[in-house]
Parts: structure tokens; C-alpha cells; sequence
């Protein structure tokens, strides 16, 4: 038998929840999966240390407030991160920027994967006083241009924040957020569905919220919702529409009730709105969707067009009308074979091209040839 090291690498994380599925689920259990890795995840949600997946989850604890995680928990990040003594380690919040500096110079190996591009999204907040969005956007990029290129790597999810990075001249590899088909896939009749639309995913403003309520009134549908209101105060604000009454609101949903609601629907919305964090994104739900067998409803971006073009698999419209939304669910509705067609053509696109097998491979070559040009 012969004995190797195996290479270490911890994953760290002051924001998501443990089980994130781009985190946990994707990132984290596909490289356990490969024999020579020893993977752990730093987390900060109080719910204890655990084995799952073949990934150790390590604790730090969680304090209230935004400045206690921002300064307190993140100290404690770092002091578990030296403690674990990894060989790679990979940040997934820009908070924990300045940790990834501290470990580079104590001569560690360092990964920032950049989830969002968060100077472009600070620019849509609705929360911060328009004529502050532009300081905080141009500080923030300074700050994750500084520190970034003092790193070993970058992980993105489009092409755009790819180009970003590259343009400071990072090593920059492009992982794209599609999703596992053995989780939402299924494999529940066409005609044993429900005459219903869903929605998963963070409930907001410039996600399209209101549009989507408002569509109801154009083509009354039953409309399964699975996600919290951000901010909370939305949710009243929403309930007052005409289409509320369509609503079936499930609160925030777990994986397993994911699956439920795209097992029992027949078509899948996405209407985020063109802000300029979302026109080039790639938003995981579209091919949630698409690998659960049914049609989807989609902003029309010209990058979402072209990416999908010539796979027949969903209807795009402009997101800020809710009249055309409502009539193109009512042509789905109405047209049950086009519907079919379309879902059996998203899940086919789903298995063969749009998968995070291809894209976990590209994380595994990143890892070999950084340790490579290390060693």
C-alpha cells in the first residue's frame, strides 16, 4: 500500500448557513470526494462541530449583530483557520478578505471565491441612500482589488466578474453555479403535475417580486413562493397586491421542499430585474428548473438569450411587465404539449451541459496546478 499526505484544504464562511449549496453541497462534498483530500468547513452558525459528507464541519459560534460578526467572528475565523494549518485555503465572504491577507503572510495558500460582484450590487441597494452607493461601491472594489491581488487565486461564477479579476491579473478560473441534477431532478409525470407556477429563491424587490404577484391578475395560476422577503417589511407591501390571492407562500424552504414544489409545478419564473449585477448572472434557479423537467419564464438579457440559444427550454420577457408575464404563463398554460416539450428539453440541456460534475472538475485542476506551482 502505498502511504501519501493528503492535501488539506478548508473552506471558510462567516455569512452562508453551513449547508449552502454552492458551499457545502457542490464545493465542499465533491472535493471530499477525491481521495487524497482532507476537507473541512469553518462556519459561524452555533449549531455545534459535525462529520457530514465526508466534510468536518467546525463551529465558531454566532453573535447578533452585523459588527460583531463583521469584527468578532471573523477574529474567530482566523483563529480556527491557524489552528486546522491547511494547505489551501478557500474565503467565500469579502469580509474574511483580511484573513486571507493574514494567512498569506504566514505563508498559506489562499482562494477567494467572489459569489457576487458586490461594488455592482451596492450601486441596486435599496437600503443605502442613493447618494452613498457610489463612494461605498468605488471604496469596496479598491478594497477587494488590493487584497485579491495578493492571493493565489480567484473563483467566479460569470463572465463578467471573470473578467474583473483578470484584468488585475489574478489567476481567475470561472465556476459556474449550475446545479447537481441527482438533487433537483425527478422524474414525477407531466400530467400528475399541478397547474402551477413557482418561484424559489430570495424574495426582493429588483427579483422581481411585485411583477410576479402582479401576473397573477393576467393569468390567475396557483403561484407556489419559497423564500424569506428581503428586507421583511416587503412582505406586507406584497400581500396588499390583487394577486396575492394566488399566493401560496412557503416561508423559507429546504432543500427537500424545493424538490416537492418543482415536482408538483409546471413552470419556473426568474424575473430579476435588469440592474447591472444581474444582466450578465446566471442565476442557479433558471437551470434548477430546467434540470426538473419544467419550462421556465426569464428576464430577457441578451447573455441569457445567447446561452441558452437553440435549446428551446423556456419563454423570455421583459420583467418589469407584469401583462406580458401573465400571458406568457397563460401560453404554457394553455399549451401543455409546448410546455412538456420545453421542460423535457430544459432537463435534457441539464444533464449533458449545464452540470456541476464539468464545473467541479474545473475546481480540481485549479487546486493541482496551484500546489504544483507551489511546491
Amino acid at each position: 500500500m502505498v502511504n501519501y499526505l493528503k492535501t488539506k484544504i478548508t473552506h471558510l464562511t462567516s455569512v452562508h448557513p453551513r449547508y449552502d449549496t454552492r458551499i457545502f453541497i457542490k464545493e465542499c462534498s465533491s472535493l471530499a470526494k477525491i481521495e487524497n483530500y482532507e476537507v473541512s468547513l469553518i462556519v459561524a452558525d452555533d449549531k455545534g462541530d459535525e462529520l457530514k459528507n465526508n466534510v468536518s464541519i467546525y463551529d465558531v459560534g454566532k453573535l447578533q449583530g452585523r459588527l460583531n460578526r463583521i469584527f468578532k467572528t471573523t477574529k474567530k475565523i482566523f483563529q480556527k483557520a491557524i489552528e486546522l494549518d491547511s494547505d489551501i485555503y478557500h474565503l467565500h465572504d469579502p469580509e474574511l478578505l483580511w484573513i486571507g491577507r493574514l494567512l498569506k503572510q504566514a505563508g498559506k495558500t489562499v482562494i477567494f471565491d467572489a459569489h457576487e460582484d458586490v461594488p455592482r450590487q451596492i450601486l441596486a441597494k435599496q437600503y443605502i441612500p442613493t447618494w452613498l452607493r457610489k463612494p461605498i461601491s468605488i471604496t469596496v472594489e479598491w478594497l477587494e482589488n488590493f487584497i485579491v491581488k495578493r492571493l493565489d487565486a480567484v473563483v467566479v461564477p460569470t463572465t463578467t466578474i471573470l473578467d474583473r479579476f483578470l484584468a488585475l491579473g489574478t489567476r481567475t478560473v470561472e465556476v459556474r453555479n449550475y446545479p447537481l441534477y441527482e438533487e433537483v431532478g425527478n422524474n414525477t409525470p407531466w400530467e400528475q403535475r399541478e397547474d402551477s407556477v413557482c418561484y424559489i429563491g430570495a424574495v426582493g424587490c429588483t427579483r422581481g417580486i411585485e411583477e410576479m404577484v402582479l401576473a397573477m391578475e393576467y393569468c390567475p395560476t396557483r403561484f407556489e413562493l419559497g423564500g424569506d422577503f428581503r428586507p421583511a417589511s416587503l412582505q406586507q407591501k406584497t400581500e396588499e397586491l390583487q394577486g396575492w390571492k394566488h399566493v401560496c407562500h412557503h416561508g423559507f424552504v429546504s432543500r427537500t421542499q424545493v424538490q416537492k414544489i418543482l415536482a408538483k409545478s409546471k413552470v419556473g419564473l426568474v424575473l430579476l430585474h435588469p440592474t447591472e449585477s444581474y444582466l450578465e448572472a446566471i442565476p442557479v434557479k433558471m437551470f434548477e428548473y430546467m434540470a426538473a423537467g419544467i419550462p421556465f419564464i426569464a428576464s430577457d438579457f441578451p447573455f441569457w438569450r445567447r446561452l441558452l440559444d437553440g435549446h428551446e427550454c423556456g419563454l423570455f420577457v421583459d420583467p418589469l411587465n407584469p401583462e406580458k408575464i401573465g400571458n406568457a404563463i397563460c401560453k404554457l398554460m394553455d399549451n401543455q404539449t409546448l410546455a412538456e416539450k420545453m421542460g423535457q428539453n430544459g432537463e435534457k440541456a441539464a444533464k449533458t451541459i449545464f452540470t456541476w460534475e464539468k464545473e467541479a472538475s474545473k475546481l480540481h485542476d485549479l487546486y493541482t496546478n496551484i500546489l504544483k506551482s507551489t511546491s
